[in-house]
C-alpha cells in the first residue's frame, strides 16, 4: 500500500490526475483485499504473520539470500532496490510488470473461488470475497494496460507485454527450483491461534507485489 501511495504522489505531482486517481483506488482496493483475508482467517483461528516484525539476517549489510524471494530476484533481474523505489522506478516497467501479476492473480483468485462451496457460510462468504478480489485485479490489468498504451503506445505496449511475460515464466521456473532445492519446504504465513489484528494483518496483506523487492 506505501508503496502504491508514493506512486500515487508522484503521479500528483506530475500532475497526472487520471493515474493518480487509477493508482489511488488501487492502493484502496488492495487494503480491502486485507480485510477479507485477515477475517478470513480469523474465522480458521489463524493470522498472518507480520514480516516486517521478523529479526532481519543480514549478511555484510545485505539481506541473507535465504530470506530474499527467488521469484521477484528473477522476476526484477538487472534492476536493483533502488530502481525499484517508487520515486525512481520507470513508469513503463511498474506498469508492465504489475499489469502480468494483476492479470493472473485475476485469473488465479477467480479459479480458487470458484473450487469453494456454497453449502457452508464460511466458504460461501470467502467464494463472494475472492470473486470481489479477481474483479478488482481485473480492473487493475485494465487501468495498466490503458496506461501502457498512453505511455508507449500500441506496438511498444506489446513488446513490453511479451518481455514481462517471459520474465514471469523465468520467476516461475526460479522458484520451483528453490522449492525443490529447499527439499519441498516452505515457510507459513499464519500462525495458530493468536486473535487477528486487523493492522497486522493489513501490514502483510495489502502491500503490493512491488512493495516486496523495493521496501
Amino acid at each position: 500500500m506505501p508503496f502504491l501511495e508514493a506512486l500515487r504522489d508522484r503521479a500528483q505531482a506530475e500532475e497526472n490526475s487520471w493515474l493518480a486517481e487509477r493508482l489511488d483506488r488501487h492502493a484502496s482496493d488492495e487494503r480491502r483485499h486485507g480485510q477479507i483475508f485477515a477475517h478470513a482467517l480469523k474465522q480458521l483461528n489463524k493470522h498472518v504473520i507480520d514480516f516486517k516484525k521478523l529479526p532481519q539476517k543480514t549478511v555484510d549489510g545485505k539481506l541473507d539470500e535465504r530470506k530474499r524471494s527467488p521469484f521477484f530476484d528473477a522476476y526484477f533481474q538487472g534492476y536493483s532496490q533502488e530502481q525499484l523505489k517508487p520515486q525512481n522506478m520507470e513508469w513503463a516497467v511498474f506498469f508492465a510488470s504489475t499489469y502480468i501479476l494483476e492479470l493472473d492473480a485475476s485469473k488465479d483468485f477467480l479459479r480458487m473461488a470458484n473450487t469453494l462451496p456454497e453449502d457452508e457460510s464460511h466458504s460461501a462468504n470467502l467464494k463472494k470475497g475472492m470473486t470481489s478480489i479477481a474483479q478488482d485485479e481485473t480492473g487493475h490489468a485494465a487501468y495498466l494496460r490503458e496506461a501502457m498504451e498512453r505511455y508507449l503506445g500500441l506496438a511498444a505496449t506489446e513488446q513490453a507485454i511479451d518481455e514481462w511475460r517471459t520474465r514471469k515464466v523465468n520467476a516461475m521456473l526460479a522458484m520451483v527450483t528453490n522449492f525443490v532445492q529447499k527439499g519441498g519446504q516452505m515457510a507459513s504465513m499464519v500462525e495458530e491461534g493468536a486473535p487477528v489484528e486487523m493492522e497486522t494483518s493489513l501490514t502483510s496483506q495489502s502491500n503490493s507485489v512491488l512493495e516486496k523487492v523495493a521496501a
